[in-house]
């Protein structure tokens, strides 16, 4: 990466009100981004992860997590948060800079009864009527006797077009079966005396067609990682001035998310597997697909999800790769059309991109004229949302397309070295640590606070007049009426407060659903927090 000398950090009162405002607007990542997609949560993506693996021993990996399902409420029951079985999930990567996908990692889900579709009975007078809810015991095992439902799923991996290309089955290197378990949900320490034990169970060492090194696998649920504050937000940035006015209030408020879980599709695959030939760089996406026809059945028959009839051609209504583009970018109108689209497109919706709108909003709303940056058309989020940062990750050859990059030949950073704002942490402090985002993303990485120094032009303020990351000769520090203030930004949630594991999956075991509560009832009866200096 090139050298980025340190900037000034200290901002007025007005100019750190208009910073934390903008991250606000940015905090939701992908949850409930478009129109259609609320009305369909279980295919709804989240959160999109793709980062050099910093696990020990694990270099020379990749690790892939799409997060589906969000704002899962731990006590959720009794029927909890299976993923469909009427959709098909997919991880994409390019790696060849076309903006077309090279390989696809297919996931279906499937549910079934235990005890051959009878479920699980209780002897009551002469009758054996099924149980109604999840479990009847104590759950500790694969495929638990004393659940009545189990979730499999199967992978499948397609080199070339997702729909035309070749496939081949994802086997578990231990026994070959092309089918795997999906852990039940945390139900409570109740019926999961050991929650973390019992999901490390359903992590796979798998077989990938073509790859000559095992990879990992695991499906379940998880703690939501993202950090943030929503309420406040959405309504037009609803706070006092004052309380988004201090640089070093970091930490200062909870995550409204600090109490939901969501459902992870995590997926480690060795480096050699995912890029071609001499380039180092990969992009990544997710999408969720429905069958084009969905026929409800007035009368159905006995068993899980007979409710449905489904048919016709996959029909994609949900897309994530960079954080935050569907809900800040893209025009009311056209996010059903965005999470529709395949990157290749993406062509479209340039001038959502070279002209973004939500900068002018703010000004409106914060009654800050003149707070947006000058340098239009916004070559510079061109380059960071859609070809890559030049000596960063971008590749030799590349067509614009909205999706996650990395470059797989940036060593990962040590979890506890990590730089929450990732290649911005560089700018600010001359750091080493450039393998985050936006140069893919970790579970670490403040994609809110990181989103709003590129969105308001701090990437113009580094960049200098030499124009040495490739932003365009329009990218100065002097189209950026914040100056280098705009690196103090700051919405007073910390990201690198949220509990990870030290490896494979990352994402930290789910909340059950009495825990969860007691948690949030302790939280809610403590003083509030003191902010935290940097």
């Amino acid at each position: 990466m090139h050298p980025i000398r340190p900037l000034a950090r200290r901002a007025t009162p007005i100019v750190a009100a208009a910073l934390l405002a903008i991250a606000g607007g940015a905090q939701a990542s992908s949850h409930r981004e478009a129109p259609f997609i609320t009305t369909s949560p279980k295919v709804d993506a989240a959160d999109f992860y793709m980062f050099n693996s910093y696990e020990s021993g694990r270099s020379n990996f990749v690790t892939l997590i799409a997060n589906y399902l969000p704002l899962q409420d731990s006590y959720g029951g009794p029927n909890y948060f299976d993923l469909d079985g009427n959709a098909l999930y997919e991880i994409h990567v390019d790696n060849n800079g076309d903006g077309a996908e090279d390989l696809t990692f297919q996931f279906r889900f499937k549910n079934d009864l235990s005890n051959g579709g009878a479920g699980i009975t209780v002897p009551v007078g002469d009758q054996s009527p099924q149980i109604a809810p999840l479990q009847k015991g104590t759950v500790s095992e694969l495929r638990d006797p004393h659940l009545q439902v189990n979730q499999t799923y199967t992978v499948t991996l397609v080199r070339g077009d997702r729909r035309t290309g070749t496939a081949a089955a994802v086997t578990n290197a231990s026994g070959g079966s092309a089918t795997f378990d999906k852990p039940a949900d945390n139900i409570g320490s109740k019926t999961i005396p050991d929650y973390a034990a019992y999901a490390g169970k359903h992590v796979y060492n798998v077989n990938i067609p073509g790859c000559a090194t095992p990879g990992r696998l695991f499906v379940g649920q998880r703690q939501d990682p993202f950090a943030v504050n929503l309420g406040v937000v959405f309504d037009q940035v609803a706070a006092p001035v004052s309380a988004l006015t201090d640089p070093n209030a970091i930490g200062a408020s909870t995550s409204t998310l600090a109490y939901k879980n969501v459902t992870a599709i995590a997926l480690e695959v060795a480096k050699s597997c995912l890029t071609q030939g001499s380039e180092t760089v990969i992009g990544g996406w997710t999408t969720a697909s429905l069958r084009q026809t969905r026929l409800l059945d007035p009368s159905p028959k006995a068993g899980l999800q007979t409710a449905e009839r489904a048919g016709g051609a996959w029909t994609q209504v949900s897309r994530l790769g960079m954080p935050l583009v569907n809900e800040l970018v893209i025009g009311l109108k056209d996010k059903n059309r965005f999470n529709a689209a395949k990157p290749k497109d993406d062509g479209q919706f340039a001038g959502y991109v070279t002209n973004p709108s939500y900068p002018k909003l703010l000004e409106s709303y914060l009654e800050l004229p003149g707070a947006a940056p000058t340098n239009l058309p916004r070559n510079d989020l061109v380059t960071t949302f859609l070809t890559g940062i030049t000596g960063v990750n971008k590749p030799a050859n590349v067509v614009p397309s909205e999706m996650l990059r990395l470059n797989t030949a940036i060593a990962a950073v040590p979890y506890a070295q990590q730089n929450r704002l990732g290649i911005v942490g560089n700018i600010l402090a001359a750091g080493s640590d450039s393998a985050g985002y936006p140069n893919g993303r970790r579970p670490k990485d403040d994609i809110v606070d990181i989103s709003l120094v590129a969105v308001m032009g701090g990437l113009c303020v580094a960049n200098g007049d030499t124009d040495a990351l490739g932003f365009g000769a329009a990218c100065k520090p002097s189209a950026v009426p914040l100056g280098s203030a705009v690196f103090n930004l700051n919405d007073n949630v910390d990201q690198a407060q949220q509990t990870f594991l030290p490896g494979f999956p990352y994402l930290n075991t789910p909340l059950s659903g009495a825990g969860a509560m007691a948690a949030q009832a302790q939280a809610l009866a403590k003083p509030a927090k003191t902010p935290k200096s940097r």
